[in-house]
């Protein structure tokens, strides 16, 4: 992920009302979104949010409804004018464009897809991904290819000539995903695109958007009222109450380390496994050997560090196999010299993105360490059965404590 900025909030504040500037004084003073509301009418929908999305990175707000989330990302288009703040966009100020600027920024740099996507139903699919361009004034075979590539995109290729009326849902969704596509924008705002779907299209469509991510190389700011959605699609995730930004982080910070009671209420039912990833819990191998090494030294490490098994490398650290106990004596004994001559080319391994869950039939498998490799086939680290439970159990183990300690806590009251 590049550490480029896409956009750019800082201390944004939207205020709905016919006096925004008024409720400043009232704010500073102290006074809570509710006293604002009671005392002058007025209504804080975005608070003071401060926060930078990288470039090709995708940002998930999340929060319930009226969280200020949906208000949020209109302010970045400038769909709904900031009452205060500064929003850049690749560096410009959008509170300094004039029409014409900011016409310009929403047709080639800044696309949105809303939850209710807007299609023209008297027109066909590819009409309706078109439609964009067509605004742009953009015809012919140049169109046409990029209508075509956003519709093979989006899995729709066949559909091209069907009506609107004809789609599922799903594929009315995957429609107004391939008209943002299609127009090639850098940044893609996305107000729960989803949320309108069936439970089975709904993850079908995270999976083939979380599929498309590697081949769009976008920038998306992405809202959604699932934490599970959120913490699925998100590399980091900003959760939003009351018009303010409690915590942002990698869905392993959200789930992990919480920021307060808020976040924490969201995140208790969470299954670990399905959010931490590999990277967090892989140890250096105990053991590391060359393929050129022999078979008897390797041999004596493996028992002098009490490891089963040795993993074995070549060139620039890529993995080439692993070398067990067993093996390494069975070899030995059958005069041949060399780790390579030995080396056992199957072996489990997993990425370092991994979630712990994906890893744990892995594991289970054998009493082996797993490899944690890159696309590379690099030797990044290991994982092994103890750690990887004990990880999934965190959690579990934090609830159990707080139930013991609200038990005792609850004991000696009645005791008093």
């Amino acid at each position: 992920m590049s550490e480029e900025i896409g956009i750019s909030c800082q201390d944004v504040w939207k205020v709905f009302g016919p006096n925004p500037e008024s409720v400043f004084d009232l704010v500073d003073s102290g006074a809570s979104k509710q006293d604002v509301l009671e005392q002058t009418g007025h209504v804080i929908a975005v608070k003071e949010v401060s926060f930078d999305v990288h470039e090709n990175e995708i940002f998930v707000v999340m929060g319930l409804s009226g969280s200020g989330k949906s208000t949020l990302v209109r302010c970045i288009n400038r769909l709904i004018e900031p009452t205060k703040g500064k929003i850049a966009v690749d560096g410009m100020d959008i509170a300094a464009m004039n029409d014409n600027e900011l016409r310009e920024l929403r047709r080639h740099k800044l696309s949105m897809v809303f939850q209710y996507f807007g299609l023209l139903p008297h027109r066909s699919v590819e009409d309706n991904v078109g439609f964009g361009l067509e605004i742009r004034g953009e015809h012919g075979r140049k169109k046409e290819q990029r209508v075509a590539e956003a519709i093979e995109q989006v899995g729709l290729k066949g559909w091209e000539k069907s009506r609107i009326s004809e789609l599922s849902g799903g594929m009315q969704q995957r429609v107004g995903l391939a008209r943002a596509l299609a127009v090639e924008s850098e940044i893609i705002l996305m107000d729960e695109p989803f949320s309108a779907l069936d439970p089975l299209i709904r993850r079908q469509m995270q999976d083939e958007f979380i599929n498309m991510r590697s081949e769009m190389k976008k920038t998306v700011v992405f809202i959604t009222h699932d934490l599970l959605e959120a913490l699925k699609l998100g590399d980091r995730v900003a959760i939003m109450k009351d018009g303010e930004i409690v915590q942002i982080g990698t869905p392993e910070d959200i789930v992990g380390q919480p920021a307060d009671e808020y976040v924490s209420e969201f995140v208790k039912d969470v299954p670990r496994g399905r959010v931490i990833p590999v990277r967090s819990i892989m140890e250096e191998p105990i053991v590391v050997v060359r393929s050129q090494q022999d078979i008897e030294t390797c041999v004596r490490e493996m028992g002098d560090k009490r490891t089963p098994v040795a993993f074995v490398v070549g060139p620039f650290n890529r993995i080439m196999g692993i070398l067990t106990m067993r093996d390494a004596i069975d070899a030995d004994r059958k005069g041949l010299k060399t780790v390579g001559e030995a080396v056992r080319e199957e072996f489990a391994s997993v990425t370092p993105d991994s979630m712990l869950e994906d890893s744990l039939p892995l594991v289970a498998e054998g009493n082996l360490p797993v490899a944690v490799i890159d696309e590379e086939k690099h030797l990044l680290g290991v994982i092994n059965r103890a750690t990887l439970i004990q990880a999934m159990q965190a959690e579990d183990t934090t609830e159990n404590n707080n139930q013991h300690n609200n038990n005792h806590n609850n004991h000696n009251n009645k005791k008093e």
